[in-house]
């Protein structure tokens, strides 16, 4: 499932290309169509992401809402755009206030539903806070984190508590500052959390300047190569089995509340 900076970096690309001009909706599929005939015409007035939620904001009121789960992705298209490929959701075409023609398709989507404003504050209330957001307050997470017996590990995940990091950035994190992910969250002093906090912030901005979510210090980035051929290097996400980037103790691997857990025993300990 694509993690926040994902969506953070496709809200400013619709940001720069869509918003600020009238915008074509359709769906190919027709399983949005009647919605799609309620925006078609429509200035898209903004694109924001909270979390791992894309949000489109229409000069009519109305708010698209996007998650992409685990298959949804955008494809860029040249215009004019050619037939539809696959089982498109939506498909979007404007040149906001560029003037260069853009479109996307939106396929296999989780969510991408209309919303009116009373609901997007309850979308958004539901969700902590986003380390990519400016107006984000980090206590709001502390505050639940520090009266919390589960393990930090869950907490980071669980997108009522921070919203947007998802298995690599949990995994990578915490092994950055040496904090094994089983330690309950009430034992993380609020020092770590802030440590924790700002590193997400900076880890997070990088991956929506380049795309790829980059973890590893210049200084360690060698040895083994990554877990693909197409993604930078992990200390520990992927890499169960394997020695340690830092200090060769075998990467272990547990599954923690449904998700693939990974981390090193040795620069982890309990």
């Amino acid at each position: 499932m694509p993690e926040g900076h994902t969506l953070h970096r496709l809200a400013g690309l619709h940001q720069r290309r869509l918003a600020g001009g009238k915008v074509r909706v359709s769906s190919p599929q027709g399983r949005f169509a009647a919605e799609a005939a309620r925006l078609d015409g429509h200035i898209l007035s903004s694109a924001e992401a909270w979390g791992k939620h894309l949000l489109h904001h229409y000069d009519s009121g109305l708010v698209v809402h996007i998650h992409l789960g685990l298959y949804g992705k955008f494809y860029e298209s040249p215009v004019p755009m050619p037939a539809p490929v696959g089982e498109v959701r939506m498909r979007l075409i404007g040149a906001g206030s560029t003037g260069d023609p853009y479109g996307v398709d939106l396929r296999g989507p989780n969510t991408c539903e209309i919303l009116l404003g009373p609901e997007v504050d309850a979308l958004t209330a539901r969700l902590g806070p986003d380390p990519l957001r400016p107006d984000a307050d980090p206590d709001r997470a502390w505050h639940r984190i520090s009266r919390s017996q589960r393990p930090i590990g869950s907490l980071l995940m669980d997108q009522k508590v921070i919203a947007g990091v998802g298995n690599v950035y949990r995994a990578e994190v915490l092994f950055r500052h040496g904090i094994s992910p089983h330690r309950p969250g009430r034992q993380v002093s609020h020092q770590e959390w802030q440590a924790i906090w700002d590193d997400l912030v900076m880890l997070m901005k990088v991956g929506v300047r380049e795309g790829v979510m980059v973890v590893v210090r210049p200084e360690h980035d060698r040895g083994a190569p990554s877990y693909a051929a197409d993604r930078p290097r992990t200390y520990v996400y992927r890499r169960a089995c394997d020695p340690c980037r830092l200090c060769g103790s075998t990467v272990l691997h547990s599954v923690l509340e449904g998700r693939n857990l990974f981390w090193c025993p040795g620069c982890q300990p309990s």
